[in-house]
Order: C-alpha cells, then structure tokens, then sequence
C-alpha cells in the first residue's frame, strides 16, 4: 500500500487525464500545462503520471484531430456521468479520477494533487517491459486495493512526444505539441476484493515509432477513483 508518508519515502503516484482536442482554441494552453507538469513535478509527494486522450467530437469542426479517437470521448463521458456534469467539454483535467477542472486551471491542478498523494492506494508494478517491431510485451502486478474495493485494471500505450501542423478549424496556422499522447488504452481485468493482481500483457504498436511510455492503473468499480498507477518509458 502507499500513501504520502510511507515507509520508504517514495513520492505517491498520481494520474493526470487531459481530454483535449486539436480542433479546439482552448486547449494548447493546456497541454503546455499538461507538459509542464510532467517535465517539472512540481507538486510534493507527487509522482505525476499524465495521459493526453484526444476526443474526437470536435472533429467534423474542420479539423480532424489525427490523435482522436471515440473511446477517449466516451471515456470523458463515463468521467462526466461520474462528477454530474451536465455535459463535456475540452480542455477537461481530470486528477486521480477524484475531481476535475479545466485543463488549464493550474492552480486548482495542484491543490487537488495535493489531495490526492493523502489517499492509499495499491502498489502497481510494471517489469519484464520488451518492445519490438509489433507489440510491447509486459508483466503487471498490482497488490490488493486499498479498503477492500474492487476495481477493473488497464493499461495504456502512449507517445512520449508529437506535434502536428493544423491547417483547418479553430487553431488554423499553429503548431501544437503534445505529451503522453494515448496510443492505445486496454482493459485488462477486474480485481476483487481483498485479491492482488497479476497479468502478462502484450499490447499491438500500431503505427508510427518514436519514444513510449506504458501506464498501467486501476480504477475502482464504484466510485471511479484511481486507486493505483505506475509508468515506464520506452525508448524508440
């Protein structure tokens, strides 16, 4: 189990979800936000973990966001049935799955990672990471959850960098860069109560090379909490 203060000192991971699009003038801003955080962690006792999932209803807008994808819109939309929100909107900041905001409020960002290294949560172990020219092969052990909840474990593929040229819609003429750009999102399981976890996973590479990172989490049935993450990089 972790928790801000355990017994080794590590920092407590937290997983940050960006639902952004290109096709929307709101967003760049917070992307920089989404990358500034990665790069600077600037939160104490954070290990922030962040996962860019590019929405796909701004696309028939004039730009069709080469990133989008339906799952991460209807990903959002579960978020959003979640916090009682009316609708979704973009750019949308999402920490730990225990609260949201716009996605770049960095002030409110930091003060509900403050919050959320103070919860325990589960130990998830990534090892025996392997890519090669079609898939990334590994190994993830997660320890019982916290409280005795159930949860559902997935694993993400994402791109560590990219940038695109927008030509069409809202942010016509600019260039947008992007951080752990959501490849490929993946259930891998349920947990049960009182039950640790372990799987072998192999997740397809799809197109396009570059440098990854592979996050695996677990989210609890009831509430939709992040109760446990971890993250490797990937080289190219």
């Amino acid at each position: 189990m972790l928790a801000a203060a355990n017994a080794r000192g590590e920092n407590v991971p937290v997983l940050l979800e960006l639902f952004t699009s290109e096709g929307c003038s709101s967003c760049p801003p917070a992307d920089a936000l989404l990358a500034a955080l990665d790069r600077t962690q600037p939160v104490a006792g954070a290990d922030l973990i962040v996962l860019s999932e590019h929405v796909d209803y701004w696309n028939q807008l004039g730009w069709t966001d080469p990133f989008s994808s339906p799952a991460f819109s209807k990903r959002q939309q579960q978020y959003a049935a979640g916090f009682g929100l009316d609708s979704v909107y973009t750019p949308q900041l999402v920490v730990d799955g225990r609260a949201q905001m716009i996605g770049s409020d960095g002030a409110k960002a930091r003060a509900e990672i403050s919050r959320a290294v103070r919860q325990n949560k589960a130990e998830v172990r990534l090892s025996q990471v392997v890519r090669d020219a079609q898939q990334v092969k590994l190994h993830v052990e997660i320890s019982a959850l916290p409280g005795g909840s159930k949860g559902d474990a997935y694993v993400a593929l994402a791109e560590n960098q990219a940038v695109s040229q927008v030509t069409r819609g809202e942010n016509k003429g600019r260039s947008l860069p992007h951080v752990a750009i959501v490849k490929t999102l993946l259930p891998i399981g349920a947990i049960g109560k009182d039950a640790a976890f372990a799987k072998d996973i192999a997740i397809p590479l799809g197109s396009g090379g570059g440098s990854l990172r592979v996050v695996a989490f677990v989210q609890e049935k009831k509430s939709g909490h992040i109760i446990g993450v971890a993250q490797q990089r990937l080289g190219e």
